[in-house]
């Protein structure tokens, strides 16, 4: 493990940084939920096509992946706190233009303002966190972190439909002004000004390349849903998305001062647990994605149940998530991590036994040890990753991380999505009526299941892969029996 430079870091602050980043990370997780339950809502108000609305979601989550890299590097270069406090502010300013659009068309672009704000303090996040506490409590800060977001993700719907049942669905976007202005006055009385490394120069090619592969990618996935992905254009962007993506290995390699450092990926603890954040992050996008047409079309519950049930993962995620950071901090990230990845793949084998007929408590009881185990792996392994990297690239680091569970999500949305309509169609046969999500239940479930065993191989590779290099390291047992620091 890369060692971090300490000498300016006051950590008697640390509580108080938590406190300020807290109110951002909360303000941007609690808006990324907020705004999906106000879609049949803005279709009505603006009486338009559900098309043309779902654009208010997507152009924000677009906007945010194709910055993430971009904002870390610079951040790198003239300092994390001006660019998080920047964010904050462009972040509520955005939010007070969104409530007051008088057209869809300027609501959009008004989330795209907004996305950059919250582009700046998402990739961020992490980074100033992982300054402002020791080594060895890195863990469970980070831990209270994913407390933070779970405690987000559940409020999000509760308080959005709340605000438009009693006043509209502009307050969606106005209950974000007061916790952006307090937020923003934390960040700048509590947030350690560290000074970054002088001499530094941002490369445009490397952030020029990359933009453009991932905004091909994510449109590809995007549109690839609705038309097809063997369309000519969304082949066309795919194409794009390799050639850019070629191009940009070509320039971090060749370019004195990189964008994103390869050499980062020797760290053997680094690349595995993006890549194994990045597997989880696949598969639990495609839950979020399936569970409510479950729950409804084939079970027949009614929304609000059904945002009730589909709270259980983010809940016993958040439950467990600042135990497992503390774990870690005492035991190692890779041993928790790891069991948090065997608890996951419990959780995950649990879900192909799914049914017509399965009961509330049993749909709770399959999903609690999934949001367990990505609890327990959670903190851990964004610690492992945060722990690798030196001070200088802590916010090219702390954007990766957001950027890999950004394009997990949407990848498994797109690629999780599609396997499950076209096993639906296998499944239904000649009873198929050209909408999945209304066909035969049975059909439904089957495609579940068949969806299931791809989740469940996808995290027992991850897994595998993570108990391998554990042994390899010896790093598991050993650390359990000595209960070591690290």
């Amino acid at each position: 493990m890369i060692s971090q430079h300490t000498d300016t870091i006051d950590y008697r602050r640390k509580w108080l940084v938590m406190s300020a980043l807290g109110m951002g990370i909360f303000l941007a997780t609690i808006d990324g939920s907020i705004v999906n339950v106000a879609l049949p809502t803005l279709v009505t108000q603006f009486n338009t096509r559900f098309e043309v609305v779902q654009w208010v979601v997507l152009s924000y989550l677009l906007t945010l992946a194709t910055l993430m890299l971009s904002i870390g590097r610079l951040a790198d270069m003239v300092g994390k706190k001006p660019i998080y406090l920047a964010g904050m502010i462009i972040f509520t300013l955005g939010s007070l233009l969104c409530g007051l659009s008088q057209t869809i068309y300027w609501l959009i672009g008004f989330r795209i303002f907004q996305a950059v704000g919250a582009a700046m303090m998402i990739s961020l996040g992490t980074g100033i966190l992982t300054e402002a506490f020791p080594p060895q409590e890195r863990g469970k800060a980070l831990g209270i972190v994913g407390a933070i977001v779970s405690i987000g993700i559940i409020t999000g719907p509760t308080l959005g439909g709340f605000l438009i049942d009693l006043i509209s669905w502009h307050w969606i976007f106005f209950v974000n002004i007061p916790v952006g202005i307090i937020g923003s006055f934390m960040v700048i009385r509590f947030l350690p000004d560290v000074r970054a490394i002088q001499g530094q120069r941002f490369d445009f090619w490397g952030a020029g390349s990359l933009f453009i592969s991932l905004i091909s990618f994510l449109l590809a996935l995007t549109l690839g849903q609705r038309i097809g992905f063997t369309h000519p254009r969304i082949v066309t962007l795919l194409v794009t998305w390799v050639i850019f993506f070629v191009a940009f290995l070509v320039i971090e390699l060749i370019v004195k001062q990189p964008m994103v450092d390869l050499r980062l990926f020797r760290n053997q603890l680094f690349s595995l647990s993006l890549f194994t954040g990045f597997i989880t992050f696949v598969s639990t996008g495609g839950i979020v994605l399936l569970m409510p047409f479950y729950l409804e079309n084939v079970l027949g519950y009614d929304p609000h149940p059904v945002g009730l049930m589909l709270a259980i993962v983010p809940v016993s995620a958040g439950l467990i998530s600042p135990l497992s950071g503390t774990l870690s901090d005492r035991f190692g990230t890779r041993p928790v991590s790891t069991f948090g990845l065997f608890i996951m793949l419990i959780g995950y084998i649990s879900l192909l036994s799914l049914g017509t007929q399965t009961t509330s408590l049993g749909y709770i009881l399959r999903f609690f040890p999934v949001g367990l185990g990505i609890g327990i792996f959670q903190s851990p392994n964004n610690s492992a990753i945060m722990g690798s990297a030196p001070r200088e690239k802590l916010g090219i680091v702390s954007s990766l991380l957001s950027l890999t569970r950004t394009l997990g999500q949407s990848s498994g949305i797109a690629a999780i999505g599609a396997f499950w309509v076209s096993r639906v169609t296998a499944h239904a046969h000649h009873s198929f009526n050209f909408n999945a999500t209304r066909t035969d239940p049975s059909a439904q479930v089957a495609g579940l299941t068949d969806t299931f065993w791809v989740t469940v191989g996808f995290i027992a590779t991850a897994l595998v892969l993570s108990l391998v290099s554990c042994i390899r390291e010896r790093a598991c047992l050993p650390s359990f029996l000595n209960t070591n620091k690290i």
